[in-house]
């Protein structure tokens, strides 16, 4: 009788930053926060990283550090600076 050892507790993926944490770190509301972020999105030229992570109706997350990211906080605060 073999049983097998449960390796994938240790085993884990990059870690996330979720639109949650983002708007409680910038201070925003969620709502508004995706409507910014749809905006962005929209424009592929100013912010290409952030149009090329998004997947449609999938939640707004972003691997820690990833330009994505960076992106995702530089529209977020142009548009609070406005």
């Amino acid at each position: 009788m073999t049983t097998k050892s449960n390796n994938t507790a240790g085993v884990q993926g990059p870690k996330l930053v979720s639109l949650a944490d983002l708007c409680a770190e910038l201070k925003i509301k969620p709502r508004e926060a995706r409507m910014i972020l749809r905006l962005a999105v929209s424009k592929k030229h100013e912010y290409p990283a952030l149009s090329d992570a998004h997947v449609p109706r999938q939640p707004w997350q972003w691997a820690k550090g990833s330009k994505a990211l960076t992106e995702a906080k530089k529209a977020l605060t142009a548009n609070q600076d406005a």
